[in-house]
C-alpha cells in the first residue's frame, strides 16, 4: 500500500513536470493564430461595416435631392419666377426650408434656357462658377436633357467647393423656360465619410471620378481612384497598407472604397506576445512548486476511497468517505456515497418486501382456509348432494380447485387469465351461496390476459367487496375491467356494494400511503406496497369511491409479457 501511494504521488507530479511545457507552448502557438486571425476578421469586418454606413448615408442624400429637385421644378411658383420673375420669397422659402433639413447642404441655381442666371442662394459667385453652371444648362438644352446628376468641382467663394450636380428643366406646357439646379457641398459630403474606426473613405461615380475623398492620395490624374488591391483586398498608399472593401450603390452607380490600415496594431500585437512568454515561464516555475502539493492531496483522496471500498467488501455498510478537494475526486466521493445510499436503500427494500411477502402469504394460508368459507361451501354442499348431485359434484370440483391454487406457492407471477380462472371459481362457489343476489362480470382485452402479475393480487379486493358489500346492500355486481395503455397494464375491480364515506375513504388512502401501517386493515396497505417496491413509486393502487353508489380499486403495473407466459399456458392446458 506504502509502495502504491508513493509510485503514484511521484508518476503524478512527473505529469505536471513533463507535460506543463506541451500546453503552454500550445497556447501560446494558438494564441498568436488567433490574434493574426482576429486581427484579419476584425480588420475586414470594421472596413465592410463602414462601406455600409457610408452607403446608407449616400443613398439618403440622392434620394432626397432627386425627390426634391422633382417636385420643386414642377411648382406653379418656380415655373412663374422663371417665365417672369414672380413669386421668387416663395422659391428662396421652399430651397432653405429643404436645405435646412439636410445633412449635405447645397447651392440653388435657376438658369435661364438661354444660359442666365437668374436667381442664386449663394452670398458670392466667382465668375468660374458661373460659367460652369451655365455651360450645364446649355449643355442640357443643346443634349435636350430633361434631368442631369453628375460629378462637378466647382470652386465657390472662401475656397469652398461644390462635388456634385443635380438638375432638371422647369417646363411650363410644352416649352422649357430654364433650369434648376442643386450644388451639393463637398465638405458636407466628406463629413459622410468619416466613420469610426475606418481610416480613408471615397466615393467615385460610374466612371471612377472622384466625388469625395478623405485622404487625396487616392486621388489620381483627372481626379480619378487610382488605386488597385491585390488579390488579398490590400492596396498601398505612401509606403502604407490597407485593406480595401468596394461597396456598389446600385441606385447611384456609385462605389464607395473603404480603407483601413493593415499594420497599426502589429506593435500591440508583439507587447502581448512578450507579455504572454513572460507569463508562461512565471507559470512553469509555480506549477513545479504546485505539483507537489497537488501530487499529496491527490494521493490523500485516493486513500480515503480505498479504505472506504475496502470497508464496504468487509461488510460495513455504513462505509461513507468525505473529500472536499473540490475536483473530481470530490465527484467520484459524491457518487459513491449515493451509490452506498442507493444500495443500503435496496437493502432496506428488499427486507421490507421479504415481510410484506411472509405476511400476505400469512394472510393467503389464513383465506384459503378461512372457517367461515369453508363453512358456508360446506353447508351448502350438504343441501346440494340431497336435492342435485351434478351441483354437488361439480361444487367439489371446483373448491378442489381452488384450494389447490391458493395453497401452491411456486411461483410469485402468473398469467393474468390464469389468475382470473382462479377469481371466476371462487366467484363461482360465492354465487351458489348468494344465488341471484352476486352477479360477477371479466371486461379483460386478450392482451392484457397475458401479462405476468403477482399470484392472488385481486383476491383481497374481492373478498373485501363480498365481505363488507352485503352489509350495505342485498344484492352486488362485481367487474373486473383490465387493459394495456401504453406500458402500463390496468386492472379494475368495480362494485356497486353502497361505497365509502368521504371520511372512511381519505383514512383507507392515508393507510395505503404510509409506509409503516399500524392499523388493524393491512390487506390494501400491504398489497399497494408490495407494487410499489417491486415496480416503483408510480405503480400500485388507487380507490375511488362514492358512498350510497360503489367503489372502483384500480391496479397499475408494469404490462410484462415473458417465456414464463407460455409455461404457464401450457401448465393450465
Amino acid at each position: 500500500m506504502a509502495m502504491a501511494k508513493r509510485s503514484f504521488k511521484d508518476s503524478l507530479r512527473r505529469l505536471f513536470l513533463l507535460h506543463t511545457l506541451v500546453p503552454i507552448s500550445i497556447l501560446f502557438v494558438l494564441f498568436l493564430i488567433f490574434m493574426m486571425i482576429n486581427s484579419r476578421f476584425l480588420l475586414i469586418n470594421q472596413t465592410t461595416d463602414a462601406g455600409k454606413k457610408i452607403k446608407s448615408a449616400m443613398e439618403e442624400v440622392y434620394s432626397s435631392y432627386v425627390k426634391e429637385m422633382n417636385e420643386a421644378a414642377t411648382l406653379d411658383s418656380v415655373v412663374a419666377f422663371t417665365g417672369s420673375r414672380a413669386q421668387g420669397p416663395e422659391v428662396f422659402e421652399r430651397f432653405y426650408d429643404f436645405n435646412n433639413r439636410q445633412r449635405v447642404k447645397s447651392i440653388m441655381y435657376i438658369i435661364s434656357a438661354d444660359g442666365n442666371i437668374m436667381a442664386s442662394s449663394a452670398n458670392y459667385t466667382s465668375e468660374s462658377s458661373d460659367l460652369a453652371l451655365q455651360a450645364i444648362a446649355r449643355r442640357m438644352h443643346n443634349q435636350g436633357l430633361a434631368e442631369l446628376a453628375e460629378t462637378n468641382h466647382i470652386r465657390f467663394s472662401h475656397d469652398r467647393y461644390t462635388a456634385y450636380t443635380f438638375a432638371r428643366e422647369i417646363r411650363d406646357g410644352g416649352a422649357v423656360l430654364g433650369y434648376l439646379i442643386y450644388q451639393l457641398y463637398e465638405l458636407d459630403l466628406q463629413k459622410l465619410l468619416f466613420v469610426q474606426n475606418n481610416e480613408i473613405a471615397v466615393v467615385t461615380d460610374p466612371y471612377r471620378t472622384i466625388i469625395a475623398t478623405t485622404n487625396n492620395l487616392t486621388q489620381g490624374l483627372m481626379n480619378k481612384y487610382s488605386l488597385a488591391s491585390d488579390s488579398k483586398g490590400y492596396v498601398w498608399i505612401d509606403k502604407g497598407k490597407y485593406y480595401s472593401k468596394e461597396t456598389y450603390i446600385p441606385l447611384l452607380q456609385w462605389r464607395i472604397y473603404t480603407l483601413s490600415a493593415a499594420e497599426g496594431n502589429r506593435s500591440a500585437y508583439w507587447s502581448l506576445a512578450v507579455f504572454f512568454a513572460m507569463a508562461s515561464l512565471l507559470l512553469w516555475i509555480v506549477i513545479q512548486y504546485s505539483a507537489r502539493i497537488i501530487s499529496t492531496r491527490q494521493s490523500r483522496a485516493i486513500d480515503k476511497l480505498i479504505y472506504a471500498v475496502r470497508e464496504l467488501q468487509s461488510g460495513n455498510m455504513d462505509s461513507y468517505v468525505y473529500i472536499g478537494t473540490g475536483d473530481e475526486f470530490e465527484t467520484l466521493a459524491n457518487q459513491y456515497n449515493q451509490m452506498l445510499q442507493r444500495l443500503n436503500e435496496l437493502v432496506a427494500q428488499n427486507i421490507e418486501l421479504s415481510d410484506l411477502r411472509r405476511v400476505i402469504e400469512v394472510k393467503h394460508l389464513q383465506s384459503q382456509f378461512h372457517p367461515h368459507f369453508i363453512f358456508n361451501v360446506l353447508e351448502t354442499l350438504r343441501y346440494a348432494i340431497v336435492v342435485d348431485n351434478k351441483l354437488a359434484q361439480d361444487m367439489v370440483l371446483t373448491l378442489s380447485r381452488h384450494l389447490r391454487y391458493s395453497i401452491g406457492n411456486e411461483r410469485d407471477h402468473v398469467v393474468l387469465g390464469e389468475d382470473l380462472e382462479y377469481i371466476a371459481g371462487y366467484m363461482k362457489l360465492q354465487q351458489i351461496r348468494f344465488k341471484d343476489r352476486l352477479h360477477y362480470r371479466e371486461e379483460v382485452d386478450q392482451e392484457a390476459q397475458a401479462a405476468l402479475v403477482p399470484r392472488l393480487m385481486l383476491q383481497p379486493v374481492i373478498e373485501n367487496t363480498i365481505k363488507y358489500g352485503y352489509r350495505q346492500r342485498q344484492s352486488v355486481s362485481l367487474t373486473v375491467v383490465g387493459r394495456v395503455e401504453g406500458a402500463d397494464l390496468i386492472i379494475e375491480v368495480k362494485d356497486d356494494a353502497g361505497g365509502m364515506s368521504r371520511e372512511r375513504l381519505e383514512e383507507v388512502r392515508a393507510i395505503m400511503g404510509s409506509q409503516n401501517n399500524r392499523a388493524p386493515h393491512i390487506g390494501l396497505h400491504n398489497l399497494h406496497r408490495r407494487l410499489v417496491l417491486m415496480y416503483g413509486d408510480r405503480y400500485g393502487i388507487e380507490i375511488v369511491s362514492i358512498q350510497g353508489e360503489g367503489t372502483a380499486v384500480t391496479f397499475r403495473l408494469p404490462y410484462r409479457k415473458e417465456e414464463t407466459n407460455v409455461q404457464g399456458a401450457a401448465g393450465r392446458g
